[in-house]
């Protein structure tokens, strides 16, 4: 992997061959005033624009063109703790609220056009139940819906197109199908379902009705999960660093991204081998990811929740960036 620093100190370029991007911390343009915590997830739309899951700011919703401007604002009265954001091929967003325990389907502009769950009232403690803190949602061709809960829970839910459950799978566990935080959940043109099984580093693969396909491993508390729709060869996969004592200034173990085929076989991974940062080219913690038409990653970061624990001898840098755009650049 090539490092070649810029002539701008707010970027950094990253990567060879097919692969090269260039990485800022200061693509989105926030208005004074609407500045947020940290970003839970990040989800784009059929037209490029990027909307930001953010916790703590003025607007749980952010919606920005593809260069940055700012074009509206949403979600104060319907969300207490980002999550996860999803794009649908409908035209609407599936947004994961864990602290409130739902899943809503929103319009663009913010009209809640259905919720799975009861808002706060969560399912009992690994109950296999929907929901205890659910994490993502993905959706296959035919138009099922999966949602991966979670924090307190370890199955993955699937519902069919007009909200009916249809089945539940997991629980908690190491051995194939069980899970241990399953924190992120895609899908693929063939209808197979992609699980970061975070606390176990890897993700595992099923068929459309939870059989056990395979395990993609070599990877270190994967977060955030992302399939390009249509026929695709890869995944791009955000995976946060190590926080305990013992090992969080160990290097090659992130917080990075990577990018596999559909194999799982690695292609690219981006980040510092060193371990966490603020600065350019470094990450703090890949909590969601998306890619745009053009090949663009942009990655959200939990960067105020996971500071303290990968540096805790250290002051909470000001800006602390929690939002970095990969621009691809040619091969």
């Amino acid at each position: 992997m090539n490092d070649t620093r810029t002539s701008t100190p707010t970027s950094v370029v990253q990567g060879e061959g097919d692969y090269r991007y260039e990485i800022t911390n200061d693509w989105a343009k926030v208005p004074p005033g609407l500045e947020w915590r940290e970003v839970g997830s990040v989800a784009i739309d059929d037209k490029d624009n990027v909307y930001v899951f953010n916790r703590g700011g003025k607007h749980p919703v952010m919606v920005f063109d593809s260069d940055g401007n700012f074009l509206r604002g949403w979600g104060e009265d319907i969300f207490t703790h980002a999550h996860g954001a999803y794009f649908a091929p409908d035209g609407t967003l599936y947004m994961t609220d864990d602290f409130d325990h739902t899943v809503r389907q929103c319009t663009v502009d913010g009209k809640v056009l259905a919720t799975f769950g009861v808002p706060n009232r969560p399912s009992g403690y690994m109950s296999g139940e929907p929901f205890n803190r659910c994490t993502h949602t993905a959706l296959a061709p035919n138009g099922d819906l999966y949602v991966s809960d979670g924090y307190r829970n370890a199955c993955v839910h699937k519902y069919s197109p007009d909200g009916k459950l249809l089945l539940t799978w997991g629980g908690p566990g190491t051995e194939p199908g069980q899970f241990n935080l399953p924190h992120n959940i895609t899908c693929d043109a063939d209808g197979w379902v992609y699980v970061a099984d975070r606390e176990s580093h890897r993700v595992q693969v099923f068929d459309g009705n939870g059989k056990y396909e395979t395990q993609w491993n070599n990877l270190h508390r994967p977060s955030g999960l992302y399939m390009p729709p249509g026929k695709c060869p890869v995944c791009y996969i955000g995976e946060c660093g190590p926080v305990l004592p013992v090992n969080r200034e160990s290097p090659n173990l992130g917080p990075r991204v990577s990018i596999v085929d559909n194999k799982g076989k690695l292609l690219a991974r981006f980040g510092d081998v060193n371990g966490s940062g603020n600065a350019p080219g470094q990450f703090i913690s890949p909590h969601g990811i998306t890619v745009d038409s053009r090949g663009n990653i942009y990655v959200g970061e939990v960067s105020a929740t996971a500071w303290p624990q990968l540096k805790p001898n250290e002051p909470v840098p000001q800006p602390l960036h929690s939002l970095r755009k990969m621009t691809k650049l040619p091969a």
